[in-house]
């Protein structure tokens, strides 16, 4: 982009801490075709005349100097119809966070401003990519989160194929004959919703139910997925998982309990008995039931069988004790818990049934159970009052959990690839070392449900406990497969309630993907982006770093290798750019020399000035956000700092180490999303892929004879904004200890 005008904002502050004037004689000698400033860029009467140096001037891009990149998005949006466009922070990034009219906020206004022009030159327009995309859904699993979002599309006038391997919808809930309740007054159990969903699903013509069927093959990408169910052929543009949970199996309690013993039955057995009253009898010789005990937590939240809480657990027990008062009132119900989770509207329940006779609630630890003639001992310790007691019944109920039924497509490519490698019989290593593989992921080669066509496998990846992989805390329903959404209990542990809500919510996603992607544009979380990638084949050495590294899908690979790339699976997240050695591919306004020119825009002090230049890059996603927030909180942050954000920690490409310190840096910092059990990468696995390309980076910081500690890596949440400047303050100290970069002044 040759012609470049620059607009800088003096409000919020700036211009009382900085100087304008200087400011925009700086963008002109750097090559700014104009200079102009405005009390409130943001403003209506700002943007009409930034639209009218646009024509007037025969403006080909625009920088916009102002406040950080995430305010104010809708105000300067027009301006992507006209032009190229940039926006550079110089509110938080300088004008906040430094003392007022220094040299060093001066400069560091004036270098971010640099670094936006320099920028601009290598940036190119994104044109849109409209996709000529069907306005279908495929939903697998017609169970009631499945038969919730089909109908919730449905209604939105979207064609949907609702696909179920069983006979009839309805999935676990039809074999129950109530549920607990999911609407006031909360203190009785519900009629089963399931033939409810089952008439709306039958009398609405957008939708077609395939029962009795799978999937055979999923292909294509979003807007354009090709399903193949064996006996026929079909487009949508989005696919939704809800193929629910399974109980956990009698066979998988611990040893505590006595397994010969047919009184002692599952909750999900146990729901099958409740069925009507001539039903309701002890297994091991048919009369009936005194008095019953219930167990929580059956082998549940324990690490050594099923460690996590299955959530609607208390609430079945509570449901199938007001059942058993109902069919036959004299049955005594006790049930012994570690805790009983009924959290929100269910305390309600909880109450209600509380107030039935013959109920009583006991908080121990079960260390065994056992058969004494014709009934049952249960042995209880850790008690209230801190006593073992042991309570004789005729009756045990083990609410053992639920898992989620699904597939782990990345275990079942890897279980696939080893066994090809046996096949091959290539050398007695490889053939052990894929033995051992298959043996360490048996447990995990179950059948592929949704048979996708994808390079990563043929399921959705997982997280513990074979939950499907959805980002947990910003985008719950997206998985890494972009428009394929999971809903129900295959994606967490959930109540009905929570499960119906849960459904409506991957519908909607779902047709928000379609909609996006008829206009060209990209998923969570770069949403509404039209940028995609553009790879420079003629020198790609099919090396598989970008197909492997991509945390979506969206490549897939030839025969030989070469990547395959799918427009519309692509987040635009750029970890294929930094994962490129040969450095091929690139986005309009994201690529190696766009990074490149803006490391070099700055000019950096000699050695003798004694001011150090440290380069930060920052994540957009957490990084970017949380300084912000620290500076808007009255931070300062250290006048020897420059920043560039970027997509994604995984985008960073090491050759920007070498560029930035061969041209004077004297430290480089990489700030990313935290990872760990209570946080995620906004890109899966970009904070990971960071670590690991700088570790590796050693090579070259040997052949540039400098000290590893000049370049670091750190994770920060976006919460937390202190941690945000005590990591740059701490590395501009460590920075200060080391000295100055030896190549500065080359």
């Amino acid at each position: 982009m040759d012609r470049t005008g620059v607009f800088i904002c003096g409000g919020c502050g700036i211009k009382d801490k900085t100087d304008i004037d200087a400011l925009c004689s700086t963008t002109l000698k750097k090559g700014a075709i104009i200079a102009r400033t405005h009390d409130a860029l943001c403003s209506a009467d700002a943007r009409l005349a930034i639209l009218e140096e646009l024509e007037a001037q025969s403006l080909d891009s625009v920088l916009i100097a102002a406040c950080s990149v995430r305010r104010k998005k809708a105000a300067f949006s027009p301006l992507k119809e006209k032009a190229v466009n940039k926006r550079i922070c110089i509110r938080e990034q300088a004008a906040w966070s430094r003392d007022a009219k220094t040299e060093d906020i001066q400069s560091a206004a004036a270098d971010q401003i640099c670094m936006g022009i320099a920028a601009l030159r290598s940036e190119q327009k994104a044109t849109v990519g409209f996709v000529d995309v069907r306005r279908a859904v495929l939903v697998v699993g017609a169970g009631l989160c499945g038969m919730v979002a089909a109908d919730a599309i449905a209604r939105l006038g979207f064609q949907v194929y609702l696909v179920e391997k069983d006979e009839i919808p309805g999935g676990f809930l039809k074999r129950t004959a109530s549920v607990a309740p999911f609407r006031a007054p909360y203190n009785t159990p519900a009629v089963s919703p399931v033939e409810y969903w089952s008439e709306a699903i039958a009398c609405n013509r957008n939708i077609t139910l395939l029962t009795r069927t799978e999937i055979s093959s999923i292909s294509g990408q979003p807007g354009q997925f090709e399903v193949d169910v064996g006996s026929r052929k079909f487009v949508v543009g989005a696919v939704i998982q809800a193929t629910g949970a399974t109980p956990v199996p009698l066979e998988s309690l611990p040893a505590i309990y006595d397994l010969n013993c047919a009184d002692i039955v599952t909750g999900a057995d146990f729901e099958k008995m409740l069925v009507n009253e001539s039903t309701f009898i002890k297994p091991s010789n048919g009369t009936v039931p005194k008095n019953v005990v219930f167990i929580q937590c059956a082998g549940s939240r324990d690490s050594g069988q099923l460690p996590y809480c299955s959530r609607e657990c208390c609430q079945i027990t509570l449901k199938q004790i007001h059942q058993i008062q109902k069919i036959m009132p004299g049955v005594e119900c006790q049930v012994i818990y570690q805790d009983m989770r009924t959290t929100g509207m269910m305390e309600l329940f909880y109450s209600a049934t509380l107030e039935l006779e013959n109920v009583s609630m006991i908080k121990g630890d079960v260390k065994r159970v056992t058969k004494v003639g014709d009934q049952l001992t249960v042995f209880v310790a850790n008690t209230v009052l801190g006593e073992q007691i042991h309570i004789t019944t005729d009756l045990v109920v083990a609410a053992t959990g639920m898992v989620p039924n699904a597939a782990d497509g990345e275990a079942i490519r890897a279980i696939r690839d080893a066994k090809l490698t046996i096949e091959k019989n290539e050398s007695a290593e490889q053939v052990s070392n894929a033995q051992e593989r298959i043996a360490s992921l048996a447990y995990l080669d179950t059948p592929a449900i949704l048979n996708l066509d994808y390079r990563q496998g043929p399921d959705l990846p997982q997280l513990a406990y074979r939950f499907l992989d959805s980002h947990f805390i910003c985008f719950p329903y997206e998985t890494r497969r972009t428009g394929i959404y999971a809903a129900g209990t295959v994606r967490a542990p959930m109540d009905i309630a929570m499960g119906i809500s849960d459904a409506k919510g991957a519908a909607l996603m779902a047709v928000q993907c379609i909609e996006g992607a008829a206009r060209g544009e990209s998923a969570l979380p770069r949403i509404a982006d039209i940028e995609t990638a553009d790879f420079f084949m003629q020198r790609c050495t099919q090396c598989k770093r970008c197909t492997e590294e991509c945390p979506y899908g969206a490549l897939n690979e030839d025969a030989k290798g070469t990547p395959l790339y799918n427009p519309t699976r692509c987040r635009r997240c750029g970890i294929c750019l930094g994962a490129c050695p040969e450095r091929i591919v690139s986005f309009p306004s994201f690529s190696i020399d766009t990074v490149v020119s803006m490391i070099k825009a700055p000019e950096i002090p000699d050695e003798f000035e004694e001011k150090p230049r440290i380069l930060v890059f920052m994540c957009e996603n957490d990084a970017a956000p949380a300084l912000d927030a620290a500076v808007q909180q009255g931070l300062k942050i250290n006048p020897w700092v420059r920043f560039i954000e970027i997509r994604c920690l995984g985008s960073f490409h090491n050759v920007w180490v070498a560029d930035a310190l061969s041209h004077g840096y004297d430290g480089v910092l990489l700030m990313g999303c935290k990872q760990g059990d209570d946080y995620q990468c906004h890109n899966i696995q970009g904070s990971a892929l960071a670590h690991t390309r700088i570790a590796n980076i050693g090579e070259t910081l040997d052949r540039l004879a400098l000290e590893k500690d000049r370049v670091r890596v750190v994770e920060v949440a976006r919460d937390e904004s202190a941690q945000a400047v005590q990591f740059i303050e701490q590395f501009t100290k460590d920075i200060e200890a080391l000295g100055p970069n030896p190549l500065k002044g080359f």
